[in-house]
């Protein structure tokens, strides 16, 4: 991170990364408290279940996955938005290919 005050846009934003088979990750801008990162979600991909103490929105930009959480299934297309709280267990997977804008908060250490 850098000084405070200074946030990282999507024009000095890290490059891509595959941190599975399937998925490419992007940070796009993120500060202390915000990170914006695009996923995108080969047809078939399927995420472990996991959880993380960052609260976290998903928005599905295009495409199609089906998003679970505390016993509950919901299938997301594009337009489609959730939130899940820090510490939940869940997981997705791509019904077929697919875009996800993900803003975490605070920003994910790990990820910057």
């Amino acid at each position: 991170m850098s000084e405070p005050g200074v946030i990282y846009t999507a024009t000095n934003a890290t490059g891509t990364t595959t941190p599975e088979p399937g998925m490419i990750r992007q940070v796009l801008a993120y500060n202390p408290h915000l990170m914006l990162v695009r996923h995108t979600l080969e047809k078939g991909w399927k995420g472990a279940r996991h959880s993380h103490p960052h609260h976290q929105m998903v928005y599905v930009v295009r495409g199609h996955i089906l998003f679970q959480a505390e016993g509950k299934s919901w299938e997301m297309r594009a337009g489609d938005s959730i939130v899940v709280n820090g510490g939940v267990e869940h997981e997705a997977s791509a019904v077929e290919g697919s875009e996800v804008l993900d803003v975490f908060t605070p920003y994910r250490q790990e990820y910057a």
